[in-house]
């Protein structure tokens, strides 16, 4: 994709709206959505990437309720031609069909691969990627398992929504800010990169899920770029035609 003069991608992720509480969850859903409609002036293209909501969990008839300023702004984006794409993250990895027919938003459950201005991008929420944390790993296919999702979908809904909000709430995310960057040797998303370098070349790798806002030179031409949080950082990354780059939103509601 060639972006046009004077437009731009923008990349975010982790939100987790819903916590800790409903007030502070509003307050932040309405910066994102003074950030969105500060980008919508000069943005091609925006790739949320995972984590948008700290619990989601879609029945055949039934999402989650709230969050209604936020999806709102999305549909709003929509209909005025912006192209969005999302993308599950491991508190939101239930995602199937509502983004895309009440929003016309396609939501990946897998990594992409984009090109823009011949650069090459890899993007992914981040979690199960590189080595260890093989707990997860196994959770992750347990939790993704279509037997699963169905036997789930057994349960009421106010009952299995709030089942799954309370055990997403145990996680420290919600308590203390992730420990800082451990160094390329033990960032797991790092040596992914790196191992992947091996044998296919890209400029950026984006990810969310690891809660640090970092840009991490893996070589002379490719960087690895975590977009932080909403909970701690507002920030987001956006690249110009040339260089992706992140930013901070600390506009004052």
């Amino acid at each position: 994709m060639e972006l046009a003069q004077g437009k731009k991608v923008y990349f975010a992720s982790d939100f987790h709206l819903g916590i800790p509480d409903k007030a502070t969850s509003q307050e932040r859903e309405r910066r994102i959505c003074q950030w969105l409609d500060e980008i919508k002036q000069d943005a091609a293209q925006l790739y949320l990437v995972g984590d948008l909501f700290d619990t989601w969990f879609e029945y055949k008839n039934v999402v989650p309720k709230g969050f209604v300023r936020f999806l709102g702004k999305l549909a709003e984006l929509r209909d005025t031609g912006l192209s969005i794409e999302a993308f599950t993250g491991n508190h939101d990895l239930w995602m199937h069909g509502y983004f895309e027919e009440e929003l016309g938003i396609p939501v990946h459950h897998q990594p992409i691969e984009r090109v823009f201005n011949g650069k090459k991008f890899f993007i992914a929420h981040g979690d199960g990627l590189g080595p260890g944390d093989r707990g997860y790993k196994l959770l992750k296919k347990v939790l993704r398992n279509p037997l699963s999702q169905w036997l789930y979908r057994r349960i009421h809904p106010d009952t299995g929504v709030g089942l799954a909000g309370w055990f997403s709430r145990l996680g420290p995310k919600h308590n203390v800010v992730e420990k800082p960057f451990q160094g390329a040797e033990k960032e797991w998303l790092v040596q992914f990169c790196k191992e992947t370098l091996h044998h296919t070349y890209f400029d950026y790798f984006v990810f969310g899920h690891r809660h640090i806002a970092i840009e991490f030179p893996l070589s002379k031409e490719s960087v690895y770029v975590n977009l932080g949080d909403w909970i701690v950082f507002d920030s987001y990354a956006e690249f110009d035609g040339q260089n992706l780059k992140l930013k901070y939103f600390n506009k004052a509601l």
